[in-house]
């Protein structure tokens, strides 16, 4: 029986999977560069670091980065020299939690700096909680109660559970501001939505599950795991407007960069 193939860790998944010639007269069949192969690109000849570091970071052999990243280069040449087009999908990898120390894992530096920005800008808060049966709801643009804690110096002074009233996706950010809501804490959410948040002045804590009231503390005490790059979550929720990119399985269980 062939050996598994242990998980890569990376940092993120692509934001842009896809890249076309922009001559049309090419036929040629896309050139497939899995995420891993991609991360490897992103650490080496981006950020700069070592084939050693790579290997740290991905939590994989320095013999396997070598193999990984000499496959990677190969796809991009073929890519450049004869016009094919380019797609980043698949592979054996796991992503970064982004609650690490790594300096050159932006999912790292982001977290931190969401939780340096709390602690710098806030003592007294309203916070929003996407709510069912005690748990942080996984969809926002479906959430159909919000629990609202109310925070003086840094601890919850009260909270009440609101219903959304049919509201969805963006006009839930008007409904949270016209509650005072400054923070929200949820679980997956769409880009559209991300805008009106942001747009509302409301703070993003998404990529939360378990128990809403132990998200909220967590937040307080500076401990909240969180993922500041989650979108929509697919598992079992119906979209209906949000265009978001979606994401298949893979080997490792984690997600594959699709369309």
């Amino acid at each position: 029986m062939p050996r598994p193939r242990k998980c890569r860790r990376v940092c993120f998944l692509p934001r842009i999977c896809e890249f076309s010639p922009v001559s049309d007269s090419f036929t040629h069949n896309p050139v497939i560069l899995t995420v891993d192969e991609y991360e490897t690109i992103r650490l080496i000849d981006k950020e700069g670091a070592s084939q050693e570091e790579c290997s740290a970071y991905m939590g994989v052999a320095r013999t396997t980065v070598q193999q990984i990243y000499a496959s990677a280069r190969q796809k991009i040449a073929l890519v450049l020299v004869d016009g094919r087009p380019l797609k980043i999908e698949g592979g054996d990898y796991r992503l970064c939690d982004g609650t690490g120390k790594n300096s050159r894992c932006s999912g790292c530096r982001r977290h931190r700096q969401y939780q340096e920005n709390f602690y710098q800008e806030v003592k007294d808060m309203k916070i929003a909680v996407t709510y069912e049966n005690g748990e942080v709801f996984q969809h926002f643009g479906h959430t159909e109660q919000f629990k609202l804690y109310t925070v003086e110096d840094q601890k919850i002074a009260g909270s009440t559970i609101v219903d959304t009233n049919g509201s969805g996706h963006g006009a839930l950010a008007g409904f949270l501001a016209e509650h005072g809501v400054d923070t929200l804490i949820c679980g997956g959410i769409g880009g559209g939505a991300r805008t009106a948040l942001s747009e509302a002045g409301i703070q993003l804590y998404p990529g939360v599950s378990g128990s809403a009231d132990q998200a909220v503390e967590t937040l307080l005490q500076g401990t909240l795991n969180f993922d500041p790059d989650t979108t929509c979550n697919h598992h079992g929720e119906h979209h209906h407007g949000d265009h978001e990119h979606s994401c298949g399985n893979h080997g490792c269980g984690e997600h594959s960069c699709g369309h």
